[in-house]
């Protein structure tokens, strides 16, 4: 059983945001692979699923989007998770889900999505980037919040162990030699009588 944590970063701070969910779901014992929208080409190995995405211009970057899209079949099958990053400064700006967003996840049947503070590095912007930060008065900072991204993470966990059913690892061979001793069990009874 296996969790995929995916996510499209321009600057690569969501792509930090989706290693650390990942650490978090595999300390809890949930194993977990990372890797880019791009590079996903199937989900048939996957248990659960936690798609992120950084926003720019109220806008989920295209990888993300286009991740959503080939798999939007799949969603009924496995469980997904969606974050997006981006509003910055203290109190982060802009508040809520950009619509966009919104009409991507809506059809998903996204079990929840959570919206973190992003980061602004204007050594890694370009000049479009860098002039739109000073238009609106984004200060330079990491406003990630880690322990909320942690939280969030845990709770994800606690969700596909408890709610989901998630077994740890060996629990399929447990419940294979059960259900064959069972029907053993079954087919001796059944004989005797």
């Amino acid at each position: 059983m296996k969790v995929l944590v995916t996510a499209a970063s321009r600057h690569g701070s969501t792509e930090e945001m989706a290693r650390e969910i990942a650490a978090i779901l595999d300390k809890a014992g949930l194993p977990t692979v990372v890797a880019s929208p791009d590079e996903v080409q199937d989900l048939a190995e996957y248990d659960a699923v936690v798609l992120g995405s950084a926003i720019y211009l109220g806008r989920w970057l295209d990888p993300a989007k286009a991740f959503a899209a080939r798999f939007a079949t799949e969603f009924e099958r496995v469980p997904l998770w969606a974050f997006s990053s981006g509003p910055i400064g203290d109190p982060p700006r802009p508040f809520g889900a950009p619509p966009e967003v919104v009409a991507i996840l809506e059809p998903l049947n996204v079990r929840e999505h959570h919206i973190f503070s992003g980061e602004v590095d204007r050594g890694e912007l370009g000049l479009g980037e860098k002039l739109l930060t000073r238009a609106t008065g984004l200060a330079e900072g990491d406003y990630r919040q880690w322990a909320e991204i942690g939280a969030w993470a845990a709770g994800i966990a606690e969700t596909l162990r408890k709610d989901l059913g998630w077994r740890h690892e060996g629990a399929a061979e447990r419940e294979a030699a059960l259900k064959e001793w069972w029907e053993a069990q079954l087919h001796q009874s059944t004989a005797a009588g």
